[in-house]
């Protein structure tokens, strides 16, 4: 009996599963502030243009299951994304498309980052959400939520519009990472390989210099 005991203590914990979502969209539209401001529940106190890939983790718990949520996301210039694009499309499990509703280039650029996924062999069986990004200028905007549906509606994905900064807004946030998280846990399986471990952050970053106001050129 005592070395049952023994035998069932040394056993390995149950293997979370592991869930690996990109973020995409063009450089500035605060993809690196949206996964921040989930994993750590607030602004980054600084912002910087990542350059490479920034990788961050965070476990949650869904219907008793702990879950590890890993967001990914890539410098929107291409010349900073030509090195990595390859291992970054590697074994995907969801996509999140992420443009600034005050630049209607982010925007009008959407198409383009979808094909690159499709070039890459994630289609439409890979559950996808569309994110409009700084509500907190909504004044400022140059994307009406009706135009950003019916793009939805016709991708077939769900719309949030939100801001990574606005303190009222961390709800939201969470609730985007969340859906998606909910969606992967009824259909995927274990994930196939896990990223670095660490704190999680590639330090592939330039520092930019802080303009005051929203300054996100992630």
């Amino acid at each position: 009996m005592e070395s049952s005991v023994e035998l069932s203590s040394s056993l390995p914990p149950p293997r979370s599963r592991i869930f690996k979502i990109i973020v995409i969209g063009d450089s500035g539209v605060g993809k690196t502030c949206l996964t921040y401001r989930f994993c750590a529940g607030k602004f980054p106190d600084k912002t910087e243009a990542t350059i490479g890939v920034d990788f961050r983790e965070k476990v949650i718990e869904i219907d008793g299951e702990k879950i590890k949520v890993q967001l990914w996301d890539t410098a929107g210039q291409e010349r900073f994304r030509k090195s990595m694009v390859q291992h970054y499309y590697r074994n995907v499990h969801a996509i999140v498309f992420v443009y600034d509703i005050t630049n209607a280039v982010s925007f009008q650029s959407l198409p383009a980052w979808i094909e690159e996924c499709r070039q890459h062999s994630l289609g439409q069986d890979v559950p996808r959400i569309l994110v409009g990004n700084k509500c907190d200028l909504r004044g400022a905007a140059r994307v009406s939520t009706d135009v950003a549906q019916k793009f939805a509606d016709s991708h077939s994905m769900p719309l949030f519009e939100t801001s990574a900064k606005s303190p009222g807004d961390n709800d939201h946030v969470e609730a985007i990472f969340m859906t998606v998280a909910h969606k992967l846990k009824s259909q995927k399986p274990l994930a196939l390989s896990q990223p670095p471990s660490g704190d999680g952050t590639v330090p592939l970053k330039k520092p930019t210099e802080d303009r005051g106001g929203y300054s996100c050129s992630c």
